[in-house]
């Protein structure tokens, strides 16, 4: 069997935060890849806006570095389970991986969902421990965790032996001893690991070609880019290729253009052979998970596995009274034909038309994901509103089944109590409890999906900020029949359409939190706070004091209100009921009531309630 010694191909994986790009760019500067003139900006592959702001890779990533004349591919995958669809596809383009790990932090419910996906594809694993420099690290420790995540998740003999490599990316060191003393200004001692156990793909160019698209791009002068490894073969500019499409059905076309990548570049390449990771153009409806072939010799790969959506929100054209006044795109036409254009690029998302022709369901892996693609969309000029995020209920053998998600809690072990009571509340399951020293317990619950939506604020102020949550999708289990999830609070709701004042939010502010500024344009309907009880108040914050011609000279310089909460996009989709819209323009984030009218709103809660008791 021949193999290409010329070429390694391995994807980085973690929890999010753990330094995956950081560790990339290393890479990057210290290989002999990048011209001695190139700037290398921070986090240089996270290329997206939102990313750089945020810091987390939202869509995988391919660069190649040159190490001792091998070529290296590199993938950069998302650590959220939100993305994890990318991380999925990813695996079946690489042969090993790089585990990177926290020092202090351990591992985390994202290294073990990425992870797992490693080993179910049998790649072999290289972990490296990262932030070796940290005050407390503790890398014996984190190394004997990942050894026991390795045999939880049913690594192999070959895998549990896999190597370590300890880091600190931001300094650009590393070094193969646990000690931070003896960390070395270089990379080579990861390079040269990955050298020596990635196993070296096959060299099967000489049979008929088979190239797989695992990730989609798109551009405007070209269409449709479809991003993939050559499993065999030998693929040329020119060439006439068959394309089996998910169907089976099959489609010839000529290969237009073909990229390579390097550094941080798409190199135009003309040739491209077994083990070789590309991008291929000149197929406008080509889609991930299909195969290309010879015309003459068709034989598909398996079709790759693709994780389905969890949640699902209404998207709708905005028809509130401030509708059209802040966006470039207001129209059902723009809104449906944005959408359908995100599914070019992301094969995690589904839209579905609804009877109305201003409204879509569109179903995403998790609340993150959704919060990005309206994120996106308002930043390019775009109005909608949308409701509260709902979870997709599923029939699994006859069985009514919602997903569960594993949440795992670090937190001072002072709110350990609360948390628990919180979340068994919301019928989550303690799975474990260990005490982390330094007064720090990690607490790994199993609860329904559905229960953790609206959680995150309610747990951020039970722990005073302290407390550190993650969750990602586990399984679908059988459903749980209790009234559970969304927030506890009712709304405050004004009455009136004008401007808001300190005296009429002087009035109010007792009631509960209040959202929003004095001088804010507000409607009838709109949600202006969060009342302290559990049911809504209707509420004048557009009044003005009376004037009289007694004046005082300092009486109203006392008129102080305490500072509004600002609500982020995730909070007010998190803060969400069942009968109201986030309405989203490039410029505002307003919740609203679905009927704004007061009047209206209470005729249809009465009939709503006699429908439930009949």
């Amino acid at each position: 069997m021949k193999l290409r010694n010329d070429i390694r191909n391995v994807a980085i994986i973690a929890h999010v935060d753990h330094g995956k790009t950081t560790l990339v760019d290393e890479m990057l500067k210290q290989s002999e890849t990048l011209d001695a003139r190139t700037e290398l900006s921070e986090r240089a592959m996270d290329s997206n806006d939102i990313e750089r702001e945020r810091g987390i890779t939202i869509l995988a990533k391919n660069t190649a570095v040159s190490y001792k004349g091998t070529r290296i591919n590199i993938m950069d995958t998302p650590g959220h389970a939100d993305f994890g669809g990318e991380v999925e596809r990813i695996m079946k383009m690489v042969d090993g991986v790089v585990l990177v790990v926290d020092a202090y932090e351990g591992t985390m419910p994202q290294t073990r969902f990425v992870l797992k996906k490693a080993l179910d594809q049998k790649l072999t694993p290289i972990v490296v421990v990262n932030k070796i420099d940290r005050d407390a690290a503790r890398p014996e420790e984190v190394v004997d965790e990942v050894l026991e995540l390795f045999i939880e998740l049913g690594a192999d003999d070959d895998q549990l032996e896999f190597p370590v490599v300890y880091a600190s990316a931001l300094n650009g060191t590393t070094s193969l001893s646990d000690n931070a003393a003896d960390q070395e200004k270089t990379m080579d001692h990861l390079f040269d690991t990955i050298i020596e156990h990635i196993p070296c793909p096959i060299d099967n160019s000489d049979e008929p070609l088979q190239f797989q698209v695992s990730l989609l791009d798109y551009n405007d002068y070209v269409g449709r880019i479809g991003i993939g490894r050559v499993f065999r073969g030998t693929i040329k500019v020119g060439d006439q290729v068959s394309l089996i499409k998910l169907d089976g059905s099959k489609k010839n076309f000529r290969v237009t253009k073909l990229f390579g990548f390097f550094g941080l570049n798409r190199v135009e390449i003309d040739e491209a052979r077994a083990g070789d990771l590309i991008a291929i153009s000149g197929m406008e409806d080509i889609f991930v998970g299909e195969t290309v072939t010879p015309v003459e010799f068709q034989e598909s790969l398996p079709i790759l596995h693709i994780d389905e959506p969890t949640l699902q929100m209404t998207f709708l054209t905005n028809n509130s009274p401030f509708a059209g006044k802040e966006g470039k795109f207001i129209t059902s036409r723009k809104i449906e034909e944005r959408l359908l254009r995100e599914l070019h690029t992301d094969v995690s998302l589904k839209v579905e038309p609804t009877s109305s022709p201003d409204a879509w369901v569109v179903s995403g892996r998790g609340e993150l994901h959704l919060s990005i693609l309206i994120e996106n969309m308002r930043r390019e000029g775009y109005e909608l509103q949308v409701s509260r995020p709902e979870v997709i209920l599923k029939d699994i053998d006859g069985v009514r089944c919602e997903p569960f998600e594993r949440v795992q809690i670090d937190t001072p072990e002072e709110y350990m109590g609360s948390i628990i009571e919180s979340l068994s509340n919301r019928k989550g399951e303690m799975q474990d409890m260990q005490h982390t020293g330094n007064g720090q317990v990690r607490i790994i619950f199993l609860a329904p999906a559905r229960g953790l939506i609206g959680y995150t604020t309610e747990f951020l102020s039970m722990t005073r900020g302290y407390g550190i949550m993650n969750h990602t999708f586990d399984q679908y289990l059988p459903y749980v029949h209790a009234n559970i999830g969304g927030r506890r609070n009712g709304a405050l709701v004004s009455t009136d359409t004008g401007k808001a004042t300190t005296y009429g939010i002087m009035g109010v502010e007792d009631r509960g939190t209040i959202f929003i500024e004095p001088g804010t344009d507000i409607y009838e309907g709109m949600v202006v706070g969060e009342n302290s009880r559990d049911n809504d108040i209707a509420v004048n914050i557009t009044k003005a004091k009376q004037q009289t011609n007694i004046r005082s000279a300092n009486k109203d310089q006392t008129n102080v209100i305490k500072t509004p909460k600002k609500l982020s996009l995730e909070e007010s989709l998190e803060f969400l009921a069942e009968d109201e819209y986030c309405e989203i323009t490039p410029v505002s984030i307003r919740l609203r009531k679905q009927i704004l009218n007061k009047g209206e709103r209470e005729k249809a809660a009465k009939r709503k309630k006699q429908a439930e008791t009949e």
